[in-house]
């Protein structure tokens, strides 16, 4: 989050002054390193394992003290956040150990051994950081020359900034080498709060010191807010609502003569701005005066506006009344002869407005419904009027299509008779406020008479429609699923759902829906329908035929793969990966009711998975059929038989077309031959009872099969035509 104000930092010397929080620009952490070393920062984090600690083999870098100091990270001028700078502290730990041999005997030493002691000494130190949720470590690097490796010495730092760290975050830092020569160092530390902004006095012990706080108000004397006499260090927490561009801070020594240092930090930064403007209050002073109070001068200008109780923008009363600049803490007399509660002041700088204030509304009561009028004093006493809308100033007697010019006779005789109330009166012309209520009661008396029309109407309208209303409350939704065998069994399944849509119930079928199966695809498109329908309390409806068996038959008896390439429209075969787990689980009774046609397919025929659920045989078992759909909403018996007669008579002309008659030629699709009905029948049923082997069972007879995709291939054709 953005950082406010933290730290003043006060140092009281002979030239005492007073510095704030150090910015740092950019998100990249840095490293660098006091002079004589040289340091290096490694790319991106490291894992935080300080490992186990081992003997030094002779003069080693380790850190000695950790220092912290607050500073700003800033993307933007006004985008900082709170950051952490870690300096630190190194030192040569132990030493080169001599041969035993050498100091004995006096033997030379080796010039291979004496050069590691001459060399320079190079350290891999671990930095670790947590602030809840925030954990980090990085990696430096950092070699000391040989010049400066002296044993137990200090040899410099190596400062990183920074980790950022959230307002108020408890921060804990630890340090250590890889590997490990001594134990960690930690360094525990609690960041300021958001909401406060602290004054450190950076003065020496038993110091005494004045401390004051106070707005330098221009014009006039500084007035005093807040004064100590204090005795240093100290720590002074202020909130962060309470700094403002005027505020300014003084110190000095509590001696004679002592030099005062001022400086008023907060004079450019635009938060202390918005604290000033959300300070600021305007006040009415009786009789006809008001007020701008506020601890800083605000370089803004006031005006009077009118505001409409229909929550439009206050429109601002210029001319005939001028803007005027503002000067706070002093009282500023209205140009008017009377107050108003529509009457507002508006207080804005160059850029945009800052205040508004209805000054009258708590001593004259809310908005009114009046209408202002503005009369406008030309040369020879020429006189017009005009009425304030959100348009613009309309003109009483106009053809304009506002309420104003609609009103424009009457409100010019009220200003006549004396019934509006003038507010000013000027050289350049006056203001009138006409109330509106006797007009707004005529119009209500209208409007009315038109609601009580609408209400009869919406009335009746209802009446009309209570018994449909009822239907559609009772309908249960239904999803048909089918095997698209031919186009003749599509056009018997599109009969039984427009049959089944007219009891009523709200069924659903891929051959409504070919933009959406074409745009989803069949798996998604039925995904979708089955939730709907499940969750509405719905059935879904599995109607069998030859094709629809001898696909669940391939799924229960080869699992492992997936049938052939069906249409695009083919919903049944996509559904199949979601229904059989559904039977298989003990899922389906409830959710799943099973049908065929009479003449299309045996009862045995039926895959023995799918009989869990109530199968009905078309259209000999209608009425039971229909009772399952419709559910508990299902009506008396009576009734439901004549919804089965209703049903059947629909399905009669297509499952006429689509079985053969006796004595005629035709099949069971269009340009279907009698043989190949029979074969293809013949081929269904015995699939159906298992009787083919797996091999032949996946696919028709091969002459049969060729003439069966001729024949899907006609009505292709058809459709497209």
């Amino acid at each position: 989050m953005p950082v406010p104000w933290f730290f003043l930092s006060l140092a009281l010397g002979r030239n005492p002054v007073v510095l704030s929080l150090e910015r740092v620009v950019g998100p990249q952490d840095t490293a660098r390193c006091s002079p004589g070393l040289s340091c290096h920062l490694w790319d991106g984090d490291v894992l935080c394992l300080p490992g186990s600690l081992v003997s030094a083999p002779g003069p080693v870098l380790v850190p000695t003290g950790l220092q912290t100091e607050l500073v700003l990270r800033c993307y933007k001028d006004t985008d900082c956040d709170l950051c952490v700078r870690v300096d630190i502290h190194l030192a040569v730990h132990g030493y080169w150990e001599e041969p035993e041999d050498e100091e004995e005997f006096g033997i030379a030493e080796d010039p291979a051994i004496e050069e590691p002691r001459n060399a320079s000494l190079q350290a891999h130190v671990v930095l670790s950081f947590q602030a809840y949720p925030t954990a980090r470590c990085v990696l430096l690097e950092v070699q000391v020359p040989a010049a400066l490796v002296q044993p137990g010495q200090s040899v410099g730092s190596v400062v990183f900034e920074c980790f950022e760290a959230a307002l108020g975050a408890e921060v804990r830092i630890w340090s250590y080498t890889q590997p490990r020569y001594q134990k960690e160092l930690n360094l525990t530390q609690q960041l300021p709060d958001g909401n406060d902004v602290h004054l450190v006095v950076d003065i020496p012990e038993d110091q005494r010191f004045g401390l004051s706080l106070y707005w330098n108000q221009v014009p006039g004397p500084a007035k005093p807010w807040w004064h100590r006499n204090l005795t240093g260090p100290q720590t002074i927490t202020l909130n962060h609502t309470d700094l403002v561009p005027c505020l300014c801070i003084q110190v000095w020594r509590l001696e004679p003569d002592s030099v005062r240092t001022s400086i008023c930090p907060f004079r450019e930064d635009p938060r202390a701005h918005r604290n000033l403007w959300r300070a600021a209050q305007l006040q009415l002073l009786p009789p006809r005066a008001w007020r701008l109070d506020a601890p800083c001068s605000l370089p803004a200008e006031a005006t009077l506006c009118w505001q409409a109780p229909d929550g439009g923008p206050c429109q601002p009363l210029v001319p005939p009344l001028p803007r005027e600049n503002v000067t706070v803490n002093k009282a500023l007399e209205f140009p008017l002869l009377k107050g108003h509660p529509n009457i507002c002041v508006q207080v804005s700088t160059w850029e945009k407005q800052e205040l508004q204030e209805c000054l009258w509304a708590d001593s004259l009561g809310p908005l009114k419904d009046d209408m202002l009028l503005v009369e406008t004093r030309g040369p020879q006493d020429n006189r017009s009027l005009c009425a304030l809308e959100p348009s613009g100033c309309t003109p009483l007697l106009s053809r304009a299509s506002t309420r104003a010019a609609r009103l424009g006779g009457p409100l010019l005789q009220d200003v006549q008779s004396g019934q509006c109330l003038q507010l000013w009166d000027g050289d350049l012309g006056a203001l009138w406020a006409c109330p509106m209520e006797k007009y707004i009661h005529r119009r209500w008396a209208l409007v009315w008479m038109a609601c009580l029309l609408l209400a009869a109407v919406l009335f009746l309208l209802l009446l009309l429609k209570k018994n449909h209303v009822k239907a559609a409350a009772r309908s249960r939704a239904a999803l048909l699923l089918y095997s698209a065998d031919d186009a003749g069994f599509e056009r018997l399944v599109g009969a039984l759902a427009s049959a089944l849509f007219q009891l009523p119930l709200r069924v659903a079928v891929d051959l409504w829906s070919r933009r959406e199966l074409s745009a989803q695809g069949p798996l998604a498109w039925f995904h979708a329908q089955r939730r709907q329908t499940l969750q509405e309390g719905g059935v879904v409806v599995l109607l069998f035929s030859p094709g629809a068996v001898a696909l669940c038959r391939e799924w229960l008896q080869d699992a492992t793969s997936a049938p052939g390439a069906h249409g695009p429209h083919d919903a049944f075969a996509a559904s199949l990966s979601c229904l059989l787990p559904d039977f298989l689980q003990g899922r389906a009774p409830g959710r799943y009711v099973g049908a065929y046609f009479d003449r299309l397919l045996s009862p045995d025929a039926v895959p023995a998975l799918f009989r869990s659920v109530p199968v009905f045989s078309l259209p000999s078992q209608l009425p039971e059929f229909l009772g399952t759909l419709q559910g508990p909403a299902a009506p008396h018996p009576w009734r439901l038989a004549e919804r089965a007669e209703q049903v059947s008579r629909a399905l009669q002309p297509a499952l006429d077309s689509c079985f053969r008659a006796p004595g005629t030629g035709r099949g069971m699709g269009p340009e279907v031959q009698d043989g190949d009905a029979s074969g293809w029948l013949a081929w269904g049923d015995a699939m159906a009872h298992g009787l083919l082997p797996l091999a032949v069972a996946r696919a028709p007879p091969p002459g049969l099969q060729s003439r069966r995709r001729a024949h899907v291939l006609r009505s292709r054709r058809q459709r497209r035509r």
